[in-house]
Order: C-alpha cells, then sequence, then structure tokens
C-alpha cells in the first residue's frame, strides 16, 4: 500500500547503509487500510475466521511499517473463544482462536517509559451476519464494517506512523483488539495477560467507530473517569474545533469497558451511531475522509498529552444509574425494564456461574458486599450457571425487593443480600 521515496540523492549515489536510514515511508492513506480491511475477501472478519486473521496479519505489516516493535512473544496475543462465553451461545465462536494484534512504541524518557498509555480499536467485525445483525434479512451476506470498526484500526495506524517519528516520554502500547463484537473478549484477555503490568498503566483510549464524523460533532465518552480529562480534552478542543461531546463514566459497549473495571481511566472516541450500524450497507465509501483525519489528528494529541505528562491521573470510580449495555447485543437494554444490581459481568465466560470483573461504583452490587472475581451462582430462587440465566433472575424481581445473592469467592461459597435498584431511564 506504501511506496518508497528516497530523499537528497539519486539511488546510483547511495550506500546500502545510506539507503536503509534514508528512506522514509510516505504517510499512512486512511483510505487505503480502510479499504483492505472491507474487502469482501475478508469476508466481514469474524473472529475466529480466516478473513480476520488475514486483517490481523495485515495489521502487524501496518504495525511493522510505520515504526512500531513487536511485543517479546510476537505481534499476536492469540485467545481461545470459551465454549461457554455467552456470545459461543448464539455463534460458532466457541473454541476459535482470536488475534490480538500488539504493537510498542517505547517511550523515550529513562524513568516514565516503564509506564505505558495504550491505544486501542478493534479490527473484527460480524462476518455473515445472523448474530449482532440489525439486518435480520442479511444473514449470509457479508458485513463489512467500515465504520465499526476499520476506521478505528486505519485510526491506530495513522496515529502510530505519526507518534513513531517522535516518540512521547512514556511507552505507547497500540492494539488492534479481536473478539470485541463477542463481548470484549479480546480486551478482557489483555487486562487479565497483559504485556506490560496494568499498575503502570496511566489510561486507555479506545477508537470504536470514528468514520462518520458530521456537522462537526464528535462524542468522547469516559470523560469523567479521571479528574483530569474534562480541562485537557477541552485544551485540545481549542485548538481542534469540534462540537465535542465529553461525557460519562467508562463503562460502555467497547473495549474500553475492560479497563475501566480494572481501575484504569478510559477515554472513548466515538463519531455516533448511524443507520448502517451492524447492517451490509457499513461501506468504506461512506466514510468521512476528512472527518476521519481530523479524529486521527485529535486523537494524536490526546495521546502524546497522556504520554507526556509527568503527573499520574486521578482515577475515577462513579457510581452509575444504569448497568454497562452488554456489547453488541441483537435487543437493546430497555429503560425501567427489570431491577438493577450493577455488576459488570466477564464475557469471556465462567463455569459453573457467572464471574464478575467488577461492580458499579454505589451501586446495590457493591453495597451488599460484591466485587470483582466474585462467581455469582444463584440470585433468589434462580440458579445462574450463565449470563443468560443471571439476567432471565434479575427480570424476576422488582426494585426495591431484598434478595439473596449466592457466591464462590475462591474455595468458599458465601450469600450476600441485596436491595435491587431500579434501571435509569
Amino acid at each position: 500500500m506504501w511506496r518508497t521515496v528516497l530523499l537528497g540523492a539519486s539511488l546510483s549515489l547511495l550506500s546500502l547503509s545510506d539507503l536503509q536510514s534514508q528512506q522514509v515511508q510516505e504517510p499512512p492513506r486512511l483510505l487505503d487500510d480502510i479499504r483492505f480491511l472491507t474487502d469482501d475477501r475478508l469476508q466481514g472478519r469474524m473472529t475466529g475466521s480466516a478473513g480476520a486473521d488475514s486483517a490481523a496479519s495485515y495489521l502487524a505489516r501496518r504495525f511493522s511499517q510505520v515504526g512500531l516493535q513487536p511485543a517479546a512473544g510476537g505481534w499476536f496475543q492469540s485467545f481461545t473463544v470459551g465454549r461457554d462465553a455467552p456470545a459461543a451461545r448464539n455463534t460458532q465462536a466457541g473454541a476459535l482462536v482470536g488475534r490480538n494484534v500488539v504493537g510498542i512504541l517505547p517511550g523515550h524518557d529513562p524513568v516514565l517509559r516503564n509506564q505505558t498509555v495504550i491505544l486501542g480499536a478493534h479490527y473484527d467485525h460480524l462476518g455473515h451476519g445472523g448474530f449482532g445483525s440489525l439486518d435480520p434479512d442479511s444473514t449470509g451476506l457479508v458485513h463489512n464494517g467500515a465504520d465499526d470498526n476499520a476506521s478505528g484500526a486505519a485510526a491506530l495506524i495513522q496515529v502510530a506512523a505519526r507518534l513513531a517519528a517522535s516518540p512521547p516520554a512514556r511507552t505507547v502500547v497500540f492494539i488492534a483488539f479481536s473478539g470485541e463484537e463477542l463481548g470484549l473478549l479480546g480486551s478482557a484477555y489483555y487486562v487479565k495477560q497483559p504485556i506490560y503490568p496494568l499498575a503502570g498503566t496511566l489510561a486507555m483510549v479506545n477508537l470504536d467507530m470514528v468514520g462518520r464524523l458530521r456537522n462537526g460533532r464528535l462524542i468522547v465518552y469516559g470523560a469523567r473517569s479521571a479528574k483530569e480529562f474534562p480541562a485537557l480534552l477541552d485544551s485540545l478542543n481549542w485548538y481542534a474545533g469540534f462540537d465535542l461531546k465529553a461525557q460519562g463514566d467508562g463503562y460502555g459497549p467497547s473495549d474500553h469497558s475492560s479497563f475501566y473495571a480494572a481501575k484504569k481511566p478510559v477515554l472513548h472516541i466515538f463519531t455516533d451511531l448511524h443507520e448502517d450500524y451492524h447492517r451490509t450497507t457499513d461501506d468504506w465509501q461512506k466514510v468521512n475522509y476528512d472527518g476521519l483525519k481530523r479524529v486521527a489528528d485529535f486523537s494524536l494529541g490526546l495521546v502524546t498529552a497522556l504520554a507526556n505528562r509527568t503527573r499520574p491521573l486521578s482515577f475515577v470510580d462513579l457510581p452509575g444509574d444504569v448497568p454497562p449495555p452488554v456489547a453488541n447485543t441483537t435487543q437493546p437494554l430497555t429503560p425501567g425494564y427489570g431491577a438493577y444490581l450493577g455488576t459488570v459481568p466477564d464475557m469471556t465466560g465462567s463455569p459453573g456461574g457467572v464471574r464478575l470483573v467488577g461492580v458499579r461504583a454505589g451501586s446495590p452490587a457493591e453495597k451488599a458486599g460484591l466485587r470483582g472475581d466474585d462467581i455469582i451462582t444463584r440470585i433468589g430462587s434462580k440458579e445462574t450457571p450463565d449470563l443468560q440465566a443471571m439476567t432471565d433472575a434479575l427480570r424476576s424481581h422488582k426494585p426495591g425487593e431484598i434478595v439473596e445473592i449466592v457466591v464462590r469467592r475462591g474455595a468458599a461459597i458465601t450469600t450476600f443480600r441485596a436491595t435491587l435498584g431500579e434501571r435509569g431511564g
């Protein structure tokens, strides 16, 4: 996709070492990357498919071309989709292998380079539709997912190329996640098996659906997940000039949720939903190219500012009125329907119950004493062997009811009593 350009002399006058030191790449062409990732030959990039593997290999090549380094184990971080994962009930994904693509840009500061900022974007999509598609008559047809999320993957490469030309103080980890459409599986795996310790991760920035900028309106979720974020975003937007909507805690139906549940500040950059979301019509021709360049510029400034700041961020664990939505379910949550517990389930699945990656601050779950790594096995009189059973159990109760929740915590079985809340509308 790139052409090599020689600077300063003709080919005949340059030695091999001169060539190696003076050759540069043209700036990444955002649409070239999107067009490759959305080609019908990749068959919609469903996690574990040959098309997804081709996309992963392409992203690794592009990471290398723009100046990133592989992690110690190589470019790929592989994980197996568990047969008990919630998404495996609705797809043939159980036991398939997903691959995160990880590129490293070492920081230049001898001390701060041991800390990291993560910039991520998922590259998987819906394959041939079915589970997750909002176009019910399109099962069997390729869903190319240009905005969701070839746009984010292309912006990831763009930011990496430009930041590699002048590395910041901290190390920046670029991750193209797999398994997002199946329930944030790739990001959940990375949080469990990080390349660098999460204790040294300053923040995670997520690019998901950034290719449809309209009327200059840019949404940034997670703006309240660190005390410093509102002022930082305002400062950056003074130059960028977006109609910026910065809001919310760090939960939501994309990969930043996995990091917020691990108590890391997060930001999700997003140009909003549209009529082609999760449909066969989400193709590269509809990407707002100039808008995507603006979003990539803004993301570059954001990551640069985070990676160069001298002080840590102040994480904020916000109470929430509603639970985080499950990623890309075919049926949206209905406000006010059922009782609210405030747990954050592990979408990778857990045998014999529902494992929690965290609980919402101030939620009924937290007040009752539940915490991350607990495995819920029963709510009231109903067993909860999986997430669907847990959802059904909660729907059988009303807000204000006191229910017993049986939890496996390590080797111990403990019963908690929770007063259920009401879902926000």
